[in-house]
């Protein structure tokens, strides 16, 4: 096993080099961070949890969530960027839903639980 031995400056006892082996990729992490950041706007973070309990047109999540539908399809472009939603189309619309990745359905499950909401039946 290619262990990583990284000099630190302090010795506090603890098995950092066990931490340092199990940190994630800076390509994970960035992955992590770009879906974060793209659920931090309070926009995203409604049509994305629309899209996590249904499959919806931009004119119908415009409506749900008051909005314009150019407003709406800017931030579908970035949560679909994020890899969050993915579209389908049926033909001339587009449909959009919550994308099918264990990260998706983890966010999906700590915004209900950080908002102690539950999803709709």
């Amino acid at each position: 096993m290619n262990q990583k031995r990284i000099p630190l400056p302090h010795d506090h006892n603890i098995n950092e080099n066990r931490i340092v082996e199990e940190m994630p990729s800076i390509e994970t992490i960035r992955t992590v961070a770009d879906a974060m950041k793209q659920l931090g706007d309070p926009s995203r973070l409604r049509i994305f949890w629309i899209l996590c309990h249904c499959e919806e047109c931009v004119i119908n999540i415009a409506a749900m969530t008051d909005m314009s539908s150019p407003a709406v399809s800017h931030h579908l472009k970035l949560l679909k960027d994020a890899g969050l939603i993915v579209a389908n189309r049926n033909g001339k619309e587009m449909y959009y839903r919550a994308a099918d990745t264990d990260m998706v359905l983890k966010l999906h499950h700590t915004i209900e639980e950080v908002a102690r909401i539950s999803c709709p039946e």
